[in-house]
């Protein structure tokens, strides 16, 4: 039996990966949710030169996505909402991944109050 995700193919994996993530916030006390504004600065330098960089592709035609997988919805340049998310939801999961390291391990990275 095939499941057919159809349109929300890309989310539905970006939503695996934020579910496969999540947890460690709670679990281990990563306390990524709680430093917004940390969490912005480490994102948004990711997030912009990777959407112009897709700008970029797809106008050249150079990359392009399967408009079957995806949930149709276009910013400007012609980037799918489904990439943006990718481009904030990567780094999030990443972040979240690193924090757990750090807290089971007890690496300090110089930021943190003694």
């Amino acid at each position: 039996m095939e499941v057919e995700f159809g349109s929300f193919s890309y989310v539905a994996v970006l939503a695996f990966i934020v579910l496969g993530s999540i947890w460690l916030e709670v679990a281990l006390r990563t306390r990524v949710l709680i430093r917004p504004r940390r969490l912005f600065l480490t994102i948004v330098p990711v997030v912009l030169p990777f959407l112009i960089w897709d700008a970029y592709a797809i106008s050249q035609g150079h990359w392009w996505f399967d408009e079957t997988r995806i949930l149709g919805i276009y910013l400007p340049f012609e980037i799918p909402l489904d990439e943006l998310l990718f481009f904030i939801i990567i780094p999030f999961a990443s972040i979240l991944t690193l924090e757990a390291v750090r807290s089971v391990k007890g690496w300090r990275v110089g930021d943190e109050v003694p």
